[in-house]
């Protein structure tokens, strides 16, 4: 199996690039937000893959954060999901867009991209949501780049209110509501107060 590649980057366009690795040039398919993430050509590049076989081809696709690599491993495991489509998912929206609307169940932003219907849209909420982790899920929601203060706190909250025995979805909206209503309060143990006196 091929899990990454290094070499310089000799063709790059919008859905895919070639990489030159010891004379061997590889045709690989990314999605655009690998895209915005690659260096110039002729620049030495560093892909994450996920080797594809089929009965009529060896397809190789690639990402520049494990994020998408992984985010790509779980939308295959989707009915109806194959390669080809789980990349123009992951083109249409941001790794953390993607998961938020799954934690959110937005099936009419999931059913934005391309290739996507309704009932597609609805098989990925129900088939995805179970397999994000607790932190995946609040990450997404929240922001991923921890853009509210105590993002941290809020994320240890929600894993402690998980393990007291809450149901992860239960204890994502009791975190949330928390920090909506008191932005200021970024101490694990106040916000779980919070949540419980609610």
């Amino acid at each position: 199996m091929i899990t990454f590649l290094r070499g310089a980057l000799v063709e790059k366009q919008p859905t895919r690039v070639v990489v030159d690795v010891g004379g061997v040039g590889y045709d690989v398919a990314i999605p655009l937000s690998s895209y915005d993430r690659l260096p110039a050509t002729g620049h030495e590049v560093r892909l994450l893959t996920v080797f594809h076989v089929r009965e009529d081809a060896q397809l190789l696709f690639g990402f520049m954060t494990e994020a998408e690599r992984s985010l790509f491993g779980q939308l295959t495991t989707i009915t109806g999901i194959g390669p080809k489509l789980a990349l123009s998912a992951l083109s249409g929206l941001s790794v953390r867009d993607l998961k938020a609307a799954v934690v959110e169940g937005d099936v009419k932003r999931l059913s934005s991209i391309s290739g996507v219907g309704k009932k597609m849209a609805e098989r990925i909420v129900v088939e995805l949501r179970h397999k994000l982790s607790a932190a995946e899920s609040l990450e997404a929601v929240a922001g991923g780049d921890a853009q509210a203060a105590g993002s941290g706190a809020l994320r240890d909250a929600l894993l402690a209110l998980v393990a007291l025995g809450y149901k992860q979805e239960d204890a994502r909206k009791m975190v949330m509501r928390v920090q909506q209503d008191n932005p200021d309060v970024n101490d694990v143990e106040r916000i779980i107060k919070i949540a419980l006196a609610k």
